[in-house]
């Protein structure tokens, strides 16, 4: 079996409650690792993964969120012959001309100390390659040793991790998820951050399409690659819609929505223990973002909302998206409720006491009431990846 060796990162700074998320990310990967053959062994600082299936372990790595760095390591006794005779073995017929040995010497009890380790090895590699040098400043190649309690590890190639914290850490979410391109990236910065998502919907049938669900539905799939089992609520938003468009002033229709919107997500929010609301809100960025706006729209809510994009640029949210693969879903032409209905000169600054006298004019607690209690509910785990997505719409 070959060895891959987990470093923590940031999760070495929790102190009391560094088990707790130690443990966690543990649950996280033999979830991600589902089918496939290996043994997980860990301490408070390492985690070491024995498998034979190791470039398929190494990839579904890479969509675990908790880890700062993956590195293939050989696993040897501490002896320091052997440890040399395989940096030796591993240098053969590889291109470098300079090199550096950093040795961490985690059992304090070897008789040898790190910086003697490395003169040791550096000593043996110069005697049997004779054209190259050593280079402490800017290696070609930087060899690293790790010696710990039980074994020596001597590290082969790096891959880096996502970092973050292990999703469920921070406890559950509820992301308001459309068919554009920031609230996909704004639920992956929220997962990063530890939180167990699940999504919320809204859809106005027949003024919205089904393939707009699809759409909603395949970048939620997107998502749960780095999530765990979230579901999908799918709010029916036409009532509610229709009567705002029919009834208010066509400025402040798009306020006035999404007023509505959170006061279903919150309702949604507190039946099910979710802690918080998040969105793709970046400020500035349309009509409804202005700070005036969000505002307005957070005043029917006391409920803590996360807007992760808030403060970045299109082209950075963009750069995410296309990194996560959610960029060519978000983009295909299905309009969501958002996009419907859209007046000429939505309002940019919205007066509180204009919404409220707006409001008033039209009794929307039925329609609210309705929406919450006709939500549609999708397990994701359960839509499989055969785009065979009939039974749900």
């Amino acid at each position: 079996m070959e060895v891959i060796l987990i470093k923590y990162g940031d999760l070495y700074l929790k102190k009391d409650n560094r088990n707790f998320f130690i443990k966690t990310l543990k649950e996280n990967i033999e979830n991600k690792l589902n089918g496939l053959s290996f043994e997980i062994k860990n301490d408070l600082s390492r985690m070491f993964i024995y498998t034979d299936n190791t470039d398929e372990v190494i990839d579904r790595l890479k969509e675990v969120f908790g880890i700062y760095e993956i590195v293939k390591v050989k696993e040897l006794d501490k002896d320091e012959e052997l440890i040399s005779n395989e940096v030796i073995e591993f240098l053969k017929d590889k291109d470098y001309k300079t090199f550096k040995i950093e040795t961490k010497r985690s059992d304090k009890s070897y008789p040898i100390t790190s910086m003697e380790f490395n003169k040791l090895v550096a000593t043996k590699i110069l005697k049997t390659y004779s054209d190259l040098k050593v280079d402490i400043h800017n290696p070609d190649i930087k060899i690293e040793i790790e010696i710990r309690n039980n074994s020596a590890y001597l590290y082969l190639d790096k891959y880096e991790g996502l970092k973050g914290y292990p999703v469920r850490t921070l406890g559950k979410g509820l992301l308001m998820l459309s068919g554009g391109i920031d609230s996909p990236v704004a639920g992956y910065l929220a997962i990063k951050k530890g939180i167990k998502l699940n999504y919320i919907y809204f859809e106005s049938l027949p003024h919205t399409s089904l393939e707009a669900r699809n759409k909603v539905i395949e970048l939620a799939k997107i998502l749960e690659k780095y999530n765990d089992h979230g579901k999908l609520y799918v709010v029916n938003f036409t009532k509610i819609q229709e009567a705002i468009y029919k009834n208010l002033k066509p400025d402040y229709l798009i306020t006035i929505m999404r007023r509505m919107m959170y006061r279903i997500a919150e309702s949604i929010a507190k039946k099910n223990k979710f802690l918080t609301i998040i969105n793709g809100e970046s400020v500035g960025q349309v009509a409804s973002q202005t700070l005036t706006s969000i505002r307005a729209v957070n005043d029917v809510t006391n409920y803590p909302i996360i807007r992760p994009l808030a403060c970045f640029d299109k082209e950075e949210i963009i750069t995410i998206s296309k990194r996560i693969g959610a960029y060519e879903t978000s983009i295909l032409p299905y309009e969501d409720c958002c996009t419907v209905f859209v007046p000429k000169h939505p309002v940019i600054n919205p007066n509180l006491s204009i919404i409220y006298e707006e409001e008033s004019k039209y009794d929307f607690e039925p329609l609210l009431n309705e929406a919450i209690e006709s939500v549609d509910i999708i397990k994701l785990n359960e839509v499989n990846n055969n785009n065979n997505l009939e039974e749900y719409l």
